[in-house]
């Protein structure tokens, strides 16, 4: 397992640490407010093993997905050659891409999965960037 993650530049292990992080921090935010939501109308919104398997899957998707395009990142930038690298950097976009949609349709179709629980992690990435960017940005101020 080690030998795996041997040729992972310092920076790609950090930011994904970061990223993986505070995805799960959102994870269990968001299982908190399915909790509460729960326990105020129990009918409408679900709190079972649906909720935390599909936040957990989801989660780890999310981050998969974000080390995956450092890891392209990192071959590409040694790359000499721009439009090789473009393409490379626009075939990993795409298989990013359709991995997510997977899980997506995996999580909306499958009954073991509560949708909403699934797909929200996926945004979860994003926001951890920039709100760490923020909090960043006011720390060096």
């Amino acid at each position: 397992m080690s030998s795996m993650f041997a040729n992972v530049q310092p920076a790609v292990k950090k930011e994904t640490k970061k990223v993986a992080i505070g995805t799960f921090i959102c994870v269990a935010l968001m299982w908190a407010v399915f909790g509460i939501g729960h326990a105020v109308m129990p009918q409408k919104i679900p709190f079972d093993y649906t909720v935390i398997l599909a936040g957990l899957i989801g989660g780890i998707v999310a981050v998969l997905n974000f080390f995956l395009m450092g890891m392209t990142v990192q071959k590409v930038v040694s790359m000499e050659d721009d439009k090789q690298a473009a393409m490379k950097m626009k075939t990993s976009y795409s298989q990013r891409m359709m991995f997510q949609l997977l899980w997506g349709v995996l999580a909306i179709a499958a009954p073991c999965f509560q949708f909403v629980a699934g797909l929200l992690p996926l945004l979860f990435p994003n926001i951890v960037i920039k709100t760490v960017g923020i909090l960043g940005g006011k720390q060096k101020a």
